[in-house]
């Protein structure tokens, strides 16, 4: 098929309009397309001298690069128009080219149309046309009536890919919202080629990028500059903003604003502080349930005690935003630190990512299936039963560690089963039902905290440490699995527990010689609380030693 696709952006191939039209083409298997590039072309404006209809019939009396491009609209079987919105039109390049396509008409009336028009000089009733724009409005819906309504008296027979929010394509953050987009845009293509594009699909393509109010605050913050109330007089001085930066070079204002507006609230009372050491300017976004707000130093009054900073060179965290650089090789290289809070980080994926796409307001279905989280319970009763209740009853303490020991699977139906759970339950059956036929419960309670231990320090070496699967459900489920600063401290803290576990059978068997058996496991429960309180800490203390 002779595929022509006429690229009417300022920005040329580099253009948001244009990943949407290569994405098409791809989908159709028409990637080879001839382009004209009406940004690099000599394409003078009509002059309405009409020559092309009297003297020269069918050409024009310019001489410039629409000599070339009317042979090529002219045999094109489909034609790709690409292009941004401007001022609910075309851009005017693009204009200028489908004015001079005058020499493609005849100049007499054409019969039967209610609001007149002329006859096409050419046969081009078999013709296809498919319009790919984008536009820097949150939605499409009535900013595309010009366009269309210059098309419909073209005579043009379309199909059309207008995208709301194109600006977006360039924002590396949002760099999985982009590509699912245009995997819709791919579908489209080859749904095109083939019978047509599909109601799934229109649907998909008229899919929000991001939420209208998220999509405008961050619009507004990228110009880094603030709206002043009220419109201007005419013949007052042209200022209509207040610059939010007294040095807007460096975007640092207008950086942070722009990370504030992609904020998803979970809840949570925050102060985040950036210091960008480089720049020596100073920032700060309150995070609220409700929302976030920037603020800098210009008012001091604003500004409270952070709960996390960063400090770093604005240039590294702008190369870390813009996907340039791993953030976590940068915070292991010391090339930025934070202080307070290190959780926030850890969290920062489902702060601060990708935003879930608006869905239309008609879309209600079911709502979406929760997915299961882990809990260390279901890792820890069977074992307290089996350390606990022997002590105090052999036969009815077996019986409760067997139970437990069946019950637990059943758990695995609403928790997230981990593999240290399932070793855990047949050797938790084991000691009970060892208990249960008379054997020594000093041994049985001391043999299972060593076997414990051992399942710890085996964990510590796992590539996904025992503690990660459980400390996960803080810092956005398993993708903290690749964050190496997460999986190095629950190593760490997994051995720490591994090595007090086997340190508790000489405890145990100790205790359980004297007349204290009956209390052995109030008295063994001492040092895991002790644990738990050098975790709490450690988890806190840790990254943010290995940052600096």
């Amino acid at each position: 098929m002779n595929v022509l696709v006429i690229n009417g952006s300022p920005k040329g191939e580099n253009s948001n309009s244009m990943k949407l039209a290569r994405a098409f083409l791809e989908g159709a298997g028409w990637a080879d397309a001839k382009v004209i590039d009406v940004s690099k072309a000599d394409v003078q404006a009509c002059s309405g001298c009409y020559v092309c209809w009297k003297q020269t019939p069918g050409k024009c009396a310019m001489r410039d690069d629409m000599d070339g491009f009317i042979p090529m609209i002219v045999a094109a079987e489909l034609i790709v128009w690409s292009f941004p919105l401007y001022c609910y039109s075309v851009p005017g390049k693009l204009k200028n080219l489908i004015d001079r396509c005058l020499p493609m008409a005849l100049p007499f009336m054409k019969k039967g149309s209610e609001s007149g028009g002329h006859p096409g000089r050419f046969d081009l009733s078999r013709q296809r046309h498919v319009i790919v724009s984008t536009c820097g409005f949150w939605t499409t819906k009535g900013n595309y009536d010009g366009v269309t309504f210059m098309f419909d008296r073209l005579n043009k027979k379309y199909e059309t890919v207008f995208c709301a929010q194109g600006e977006l394509f360039r924002i590396p953050q949002l760099k999985t919202l982009a590509d699912g987009y245009l995997e819709t845009v791919r579908r489209a293509g080859r749904e095109y080629a083939g019978a047509g594009i599909s109601p799934e699909t229109r649907d998909g393509l008229s899919q929000l990028l991001l939420p209208r109010d998220v999509f405008e605050k961050g619009a507004d913050a990228s110009w880094g500059i603030a709206m002043d109330d009220g419109p201007q007089t005419p013949g007052d001085a042209p200022s209509g903003n207040t610059p939010l930066d007294d040095t807007p070079a460096d975007g640092g204002l207008s950086f942070v604003a722009q990370m504030a507006a992609l904020y998803k609230p979970d809840g949570k009372n925050r102060v985040l502080e950036f210091f960008y050491t480089d720049i020596n300017r100073r920032y700060q976004i309150l995070l609220a349930p409700s929302g976030s707000r920037v603020v800098d130093e210009s008012s001091p009054e604003a500004f409270g005690k952070y709960t996390t900073r960063i400090e770093t060179p604005f240039s590294v965290w702008r190369s870390i935003a813009l996907g340039e650089i791993s953030g976590q090789d940068a915070l292991m290289q010391g090339r930025y630190k934070v202080l307070g809070d290190f959780g926030l980080m850890m969290k920062w994926d489902d702060l601060f990512g990708d935003p879930a796409p608006a869905k239309p307001a008609a879309e209600n279905g079911p709502a979406e299936k929760r997915e299961r989280k882990t809990n260390m319970m279901a890792l820890l009763a069977p074992w307290i039963a089996v350390w606990v209740a022997p002590a105090i009853n052999p036969f009815w303490g077996g019986m409760a560690g067997v139970a437990l020991a069946a019950f637990v699977p059943l758990l695995w139906f609403v928790f997230k089963p981990v593999p240290f759970e399932q070793i855990g339950v047949p050797i938790v059956a084991g000691f009970s039902l060892a208990a249960l036929l008379g054997a020594d419960p000093r041994i049985v309670v001391s043999l299972s905290y060593a076997a414990f231990g051992l399942i710890w320090l085996v964990g510590a070496f796992t590539k996904t440490p025992l503690t990660a699967y459980y400390s996960a459900n803080q810092y956005g489920g398993e993708k903290a699995f690749g964050i190496p600063l997460f999986t190095r401290t629950n190593r760490i803290l997994t051995a720490a527990w591994g090595a007090l576990y086997l340190v508790m059978p000489v405890l145990v068997f100790v205790i359980m010689g004297t007349g204290l058996s009956r209390f052995v496991g109030l008295a063994s429960s001492v040092p895991p609380v002790f644990m738990g309180l050098f975790t709490a800490w450690f988890q806190r203390w840790y990254p943010a030693r290995r940052r600096l």
